[in-house]
């Protein structure tokens, strides 16, 4: 029969027991991670979120304590009483390692069966059954350790945004359809029949009107959701560290935000962040990284050898300098690791991004092989090498097309070479701002223009008029915060100028009736007096990814979802019973 803690109650955690002195009683509680049975002895390791002690018996111990910790197996749960001693034989791997709790009173409070998989730190076991049994995964150190510090992450937000003065404030779950960008969550009205609300992909709308209302300063850990394709570092469901100011302009946002920065590296990793933060252009970074979200830590920049081939015959070149450009780079010293087999490997890569191909020259053990050079004139040749400080032992890459498949390829290329050859020093980041984005940006599968972040981006003043008579110079008033490589935080100076957003409406091709029927609520409140204002938004499980140097979203969110946007523990999504789709007035149409 099971037992209770009726009686008994934990003085310590597994990992804190040292803080008892040797020869004081401890009451610990926790998982069996493993039960050793040596005979005449019995040790049993226990593990808590803090970390694993070591419990032991032996012939003195009272025989029905021995008894039933003979009966103990892997992650039985229980509580143990005991007298805290030196250890004999020190484990000094352990926090723990030099002492042990020398048991008088044990309970089993639950028994276990055998696990689909150990429970240990390091393990083979595929994902989808860790998922599957995502309860038992979270009982790893690694994961455990994950979550604790996204908990102590928030807390330094929450604390460093309480101290310069901003008020923590929740925004609705169920709010309006605004269809503009990725697809909405809809959630249907049972008392409004044949009416949705949406899941917000942000706060936005509704910190702007808080702004309006007076508020000033404005953060919260929003959960946020985007109907759309996931990737490695996207999920469905996302949180954002969301914050907004009044008053200000980019340097007013930019300049608190690095101080969060500075603070949460300093409590975190123990890093002197130096600041300012570097600042590029949009324009700047694609020119030179094919990214707005540079990484910055390694080099392989992207070199415009355009002009270079202005006149040449080379029809590849050629057909692409009439919509394009031809960019290069130069892996110095990687003849060796870059063999004709492996360029083949990476012109599999760039292809994913759009690219034709991939053209190269290889200069290795005193000769040069190039895929396209033969086609070239002898000048072409020696301008190109010049231009790219072209050495024995090293490779140019060459993509040549329209420059949005340039610029993405040859990104694309820089970071899987990065991770080929090692190219970025143990420990070492890079944090930067990425400033005048463009406002817009065309689809050319819809054939129109689209807001590059939101439509309540203020544009440049510079540039208020292109946003009618040339929308892709026009830029915005908008900024990212990079780091090492993946965009962490975004945000942007708001529109406050109501005549200005109508404008901005119909640059995107919204009508006058269809703007105030989607945002006629904004338009209104903007007629009673609005600040300038501007803010951002920190993707907290992307920033939590790059802090715990890892590559997988899922492993700093608690429960996940996978590719195809469902849970496998809880087997969501799933279909409900007709009496409650009839409820809902929804019926299910078979494809």
């Amino acid at each position: 029969m099971l037992e209770n803690m009726s009686g008994i109650s934990r003085t310590h955690y597994c990992g804190e027991i040292t803080d008892a002195k040797q020869g004081e009683e401890v009451v610990v509680c926790g998982w069996c991670q493993r039960q050793r049975d040596l005979g005449n002895l019995i040790f049993i390791d226990l593990r808590d979120r803090t970390g694993i002690c070591q419990l032991s018996f032996d012939d003195k111990t009272p025989k029905p304590v021995f008894d039933k910790a003979f009966s103990v197996r892997g992650e039985f749960v229980i509580a143990a009483r005991g007298i805290l001693r030196e250890r004999e034989s020190k484990n000094p791997q352990l926090k723990t390692g030099a002492v042990e709790v020398y048991v008088s009173e044990l309970r089993i409070l639950s028994a276990s069966k055998t696990t689909p998989f150990d429970i240990k730190d390091d393990i083979k076991t595929n994902e989808e059954l860790r998922l599957k049994y995502r309860y038992l995964d979270l009982r790893r150190k690694p994961l455990q350790d994950a979550i604790m510090l996204r908990h102590r992450v928030s807390k330094i937000a929450r604390d460093y945004f309480d101290e310069n003065r901003f008020v923590e404030i929740e925004t609705p779950m169920l709010i309006k359809s605004t269809p503009e960008g990725a697809r909405d969550y809809l959630v249907p009205s049972r008392v409004h029949k044949g009416k949705f609300y949406a899941l917000p992909q942000s706060p936005q709308l509704y910190k702007q009107l808080l702004m309006l209302s007076g508020f000033d300063r404005y953060m919260q850990i929003a959960k946020c959701f985007r109907d759309e394709d996931l990737r490695a570092d996207r999920q469905p469901e996302f949180t954002q560290i969301d914050i907004e100011m009044s008053f200000v302009n980019e340097k007013d946002v930019q300049d608190m935000n690095e101080g969060f920065m500075k603070k949460l590296l300093k409590e975190v990793w123990n890093e002197d962040l130096e600041l300012p933060l570097p600042r590029i252009t949009y324009n700047e970074a694609m020119e030179r990284f094919g990214s707005d979200k540079p990484d910055t830590r390694f080099g392989l920049e992207l070199v415009n050898c355009s002009d270079i081939f202005a006149d040449t015959e080379f029809a590849v070149f050629k057909n692409a300098l009439e919509r394009g450009s031809v960019r290069a780079i130069n892996v110095k010293g990687a003849a060796k690791e870059l063999s004709r087999k492996e360029i083949d490997r990476l012109t599999e890569v760039v292809k994913q991004y759009k690219a034709k191909g991939l053209a190269f020259s290889r200069w290795a053990d005193g000769a040069k092989s190039s895929s396209f050079e033969k086609f070239l004139t002898e000048a072409e040749i020696n301008a190109f090498h010049e231009r790219m400080g072209y050495e024995e032992g090293d490779v140019l890459l060459v993509v040549a097309d329209k420059n949005s498949v340039v610029y993405a390829a040859l990104g694309a290329l820089r970071l899987n070479l990065s991770k080929k050859l090692k190219l970025v020093p143990k420990g070492k980041y890079s944090l930067l701002w990425v400033t005048d984005f463009p406002l817009f940006e065309y689809d050319e599968d819809d054939g129109r223009y689209y807001a590059k972040h939101h439509p309540f981006t203020c544009p440049n003043l510079d540039d208020v008029e292109l946003m009618e008579t040339d929308r892709d110079k026009a830029r915005a008033r908008a900024y990212d915060l990079v780091f090492n490589g993946y965009e962490v935080g975004g945000g942007s100076i708001r529109i406050s100028d109501p005549d200005l957003q109508s404008r901005m409406f119909a640059a995107l091709g919204m009508s006058e009736e269809t703007a105030h029927e989607r945002f006629g609520f904004l338009l209104d409140a903007f007629s009673y007096g609005v600040p300038p204002h501007g803010g951002m938004a920190y993707g907290l499980d992307r920033l939590m990814m790059i802090l715990l140097d890892d590559d997988n979203i899922k492993d700093v969110i608690a429960f996940p979802k996978v590719q195809n946007a469902s849970e496998l523990m809880t087997q969501c999504p799933s279909f409900v019973d007709d009496k409650s789709l009839e409820e809902l007035s929804i019926a299910i149409r078979e494809n």
